[in-house]
């Protein structure tokens, strides 16, 4: 594998003396030039490089990784090693994705033979996309990925469907996950959200070609939603608003297509949490800017709409990236405020 790190040096050019500038000494008179000949002494170029000098590597890059990694699976122990070796390569070091992906999948097709093994390999990276923070969407990329390049595909379904089967057994028990203790609720989450990324990069091929989602994504999805606002404790509501920020552009197009008012029903849902259940008022206020969000088309511009025709009664966004300006008594507010324009006026005439 060649990934920009593991070349050997370039061989050392030899060093070669600038052009000879003897034709270029003044001329001096014959005498004086048998008595002292010119000596042009060409300046000797120092270079520490060395053929013998070791592979570079960037800071934070470990070498042994990449070593074993390109011997494949079998210089580990076991497969779990090898795999959670590469998650955690992922982990830290998320932009080598795209220039190691293809080798790590060449690599499982040759030790992922068994139904155990592929099994195993759902569970450690489901284990990983939902325990790490911020990997959800790295997982959902690489699940994608797996599910089109994996070639083993037992009786017992190939990657994707025992992913989807996975993700099933935490979906069944959603119910009671969203009332359990905060260690339970707090797992529940990252899986909610987990799933969401999956909803987003798991593309499945038609048999026309054409891609597109996981409609069984689609509908667990929205069950997920009901379970979180059922139990409007404050970290189950703000799950979902992260998941409604997340794909609720996406959910509610989907919808649309279909002729269903999910998303209608999702906000109205929203509106009698904030008027009737007993959660913070952050949260509360968190859950008021998801539907403000919504109603601007979940801060979406037309491309049809010109800066020109935008004026505060036609488009939503108009303020949306408007500055924040402060009072004296350190009150915010923006253009959107009545009377701001007064204010700023009044502040600069006082200069």
């Amino acid at each position: 594998m060649s990934d920009g790190f593991d070349r050997a040096p370039e061989q050392t050019r030899p060093l070669r003396a600038p052009p000879s500038s003897q034709d270029k000494i003044p001329q001096q008179n014959s005498e004086s030039a048998m008595a002292k000949p010119q000596v042009v002494v060409a300046p000797v170029l120092m270079s520490k490089l060395s053929v013998n000098a070791p592979e570079f590597y960037p800071s934070g890059y470990s070498s042994s990784y990449t070593e074993s990694y390109e011997d494949g699976c079998e210089d580990y122990p076991t497969l779990s090693e090898y795999v959670q070796d590469f998650l955690n390569h992922l982990t830290e070091q998320p932009g080598s994705f795209e220039t190691e992906i293809e080798q790590f999948a060449e690599t499982l097709n040759g030790c992922v033979t068994t139904d155990d093994a592929l099994q195993e390999l759902v569970e450690l990276i489901y284990q990983q996309a939902t325990s790490i923070p911020n990997f959800s969407y790295m997982g959902a990329r690489l699940c994608n990925y797996l599910s089109h390049h994996l070639t083993i595909s037992p009786q017992s379904g190939n990657f994707r469907q025992l992913l989807l089967q996975r993700c099933r057994t935490e979906y069944e028990v959603k119910d009671q996950a969203a009332k359990g203790d905060e260690v339970t609720r707090k797992r529940f989450h990252a899986f909610v959200l987990f799933l969401g990324e999956l909803y987003l990069n798991l593309e499945i091929k038609g048999t026309n070609g054409q891609v597109t989602r996981a409609d069984i994504l689609q509908v667990g999805l929205r069950e997920l939603l009901n379970a979180l606002f059922s139990n409007p404790m404050d970290d189950n509501l703000i799950c979902a608003v992260k998941l409604l920020k997340l794909t609720g552009s996406v959910l509610e197009d989907a919808w649309k297509e279909k002729g269903k008012m999910d998303m209608e029903e999702i906000i109205q849902r929203i509106e009698n949490v904030v008027l009737d259940a007993n959660c913070s008022r952050d949260v509360k206020q968190m859950l008021l800017k998801l539907v403000e969000l919504r109603s601007s088309n979940w801060g979406r511009v037309h491309a049809t709409s010109t800066y020109r025709e935008a004026t505060p009664e036609n488009d939503p966004n108009y303020f949306m990236n408007e500055p924040t300006f402060y009072t004296s008594d350190g009150v915010p507010f923006t253009a959107a405020d009545p009377d701001t324009w007064m204010i700023l006026m009044m502040r600069w005439t006082q200069r």
